[in-house]
């Protein structure tokens, strides 16, 4: 036992003689760490990146339109963007609350009063594509290659009829694309309040246009669609366009600043420099090509070049004067 002992109080000794001479060792200095003439480490000082706010509505987001803007964006002005997506009823909102400093939407008759309001300023348009209305292959309303306007008084009249088999998906959410749904409904001769309530036909979804292809798809449902969307969503579906062709289905989309006479928090000059390079000549070879070489076609026309010509197209200034 003693020996034992003896052995282990000569270990704890060596022990401590190691320790202390290991740390007596002077500190190597860190590479990349050197030291000012005060003797304190001095550090790279990190400027944190201003932050710039957008609201934008979902079909930009569903054909990821978005996440291939954004960095190249935030390259060039050196910017952290926050992009919320939205319908379009929603994103003018958040507009008016000042939560964000630009908004991106598609409905000219909302803007206009978000504008006359005093909310948004520098409107300009830089894309544009068209609606359609897709069903299940079989169509049981029969409405392939019918006018709008006709096919949405085919899809009240057979809903009503046999809702089991004809219904319709609506976006259901004061977006863009519901205000478009809404006017073929007034031109089909509708109130919309009486649609709403038409019978278990008509079904609301309260959704983005993504959820809601795949609620109809799900349900083998018609759905008013943007064709982008629909695109993107291609592989996921069994749905198929039956409407493609009318000029009310046009579907323009505008970028708003927010004005800062109204909201004090809004940033003009990046609003402005973000409507000024979506309506760039770069930008718009950009928005041109995009999805062509995973769907065989643009999922969007730039707005750059005249390309749209039909009567509720914007003007040549609307898209192409840059904004102060």
């Amino acid at each position: 036992m003693k020996k034992i002992i003896h052995c282990l109080s000569f270990v704890i000794a060596l022990l401590i003689l190691v320790m202390g001479v290991v740390g007596c060792r002077p500190q190597a200095e860190t590479p990349g760490l050197g030291k000012d003439i005060a003797g304190t480490t001095a550090f790279p000082v990190v400027t944190a990146k201003e932050r710039f706010k957008i609201a934008t509505t979902t079909s930009l987001y569903d054909t990821g339109l978005w996440y291939y803007l954004e960095p190249m964006f935030e390259k060039k002005y050196n910017v952290e963007m926050d992009i919320v997506y939205a319908g379009t009823g929603i994103a003018l909102e958040y507009g008016r609350r000042g939560d964000v400093h630009a908004v991106v939407v598609h409905d000219r008759a909302a803007e206009d009063k978000f504008i006359a309001d005093g909310y948004g300023i520098n409107r300009r348009y830089f894309a544009y594509n068209f609606f359609i209305i897709a069903g299940p292959l079989s169509d049981p309303a029969g409405i392939k290659d019918m006018p709008p306007e006709d096919a949405f008084k085919r899809l009240a009249e057979k809903g009503n009829k046999n809702p089991e088999k004809v219904k319709f998906i609506s976006r259901g959410d004061n977006s863009g694309t519901h205000t478009k749904e809404k006017l073929i409904w007034s031109k089909a001769g509708f109130k919309y309040e009486d649609i709403q309530k038409a019978g278990p036909w008509y079904v609301e979804a309260g959704k983005g246009m993504g959820p809601c292809l795949l609620m109809a798809n799900e349900q083998g449902a018609y759905v008013l669609a943007d064709i982008s969307t629909f695109l993107a969503y291609k592989g996921k579906l069994n749905l198929v366009p039956l409407v493609e062709k009318g000029e009310i289905f046009l579907n323009v989309y505008a970028a708003i600043a927010i004005n800062p006479d109204k909201i004090p928090t809004a940033k003009l000059q990046m609003a402005n420099n973000f409507i000024n390079w979506l309506i760039s000549d770069e930008i718009q070879k950009v928005i041109g090509t995009y999805g062509v070489a995973e769907y065989g076609r643009s999922l969007f026309y730039p707005t750059a070049g005249g390309g749209c010509n039909l009567p509720n197209c914007p003007t040549v200034d609307e898209y192409s004067k840059p904004v102060q």
